[in-house]
């Protein structure tokens, strides 16, 4: 298994991160790295999920909710083809530092035959992509 994990402090409440990343629908207007997002928000559930990592052609998943935890945690997972062949966990993580500071974690686990092969591309674009998105992220929590 290999995991990319990326993180930021952000001057807001953990409320107002999560209120913005619950609100998929709005992605196409401030997240360069999740350009499109379907689906309820509850444990169970199917997603549909378009990432654009920089320099790298745009991906759709269909992954499903694992958790969902009001002002905490989003949790999905899913995979290429079939499971084994490459699998991601996808896991933001909100840990209030104080009542406007907030730590956001970003971070992906990889498991699969393909991980290998692919790992040099995810941990230079992906990562890139991850980043891209928690400085916007930021930027628009410390708007609010």
């Amino acid at each position: 298994m290999k995991e990319i994990r990326t993180e930021i402090m952000i001057n807001a409440s953990a409320e107002t991160i999560w209120k913005i990343l619950t609100e998929v629908k709005d992605y196409p207007d401030w997240n360069p790295f999740i350009t499109s997002f379907e689906g309820d928000l509850v444990e169970g559930a199917r997603l549909k999920v378009k990432m654009q990592p920089p320099e790298s052609k745009a991906m759709v998943f269909k992954p499903m909710c694992l958790s969902c935890k009001t002002n905490k945690e989003l949790v999905w997972s899913g995979q290429l083809l079939l499971p084994g062949i490459f699998d991601g966990k996808h896991i933001f993580e909100l840990n209030a530092i104080g009542k406007q500071e907030t730590k956001f974690v970003q971070r992906e686990e990889f498991s699969g035959l393909l991980v290998p092969f692919l790992w040099k591309q995810l941990d230079n674009n992906t990562r890139r992509g991850f980043e891209l998105m928690n400085q916007k992220l930021k930027e628009k929590s410390e708007k609010q």
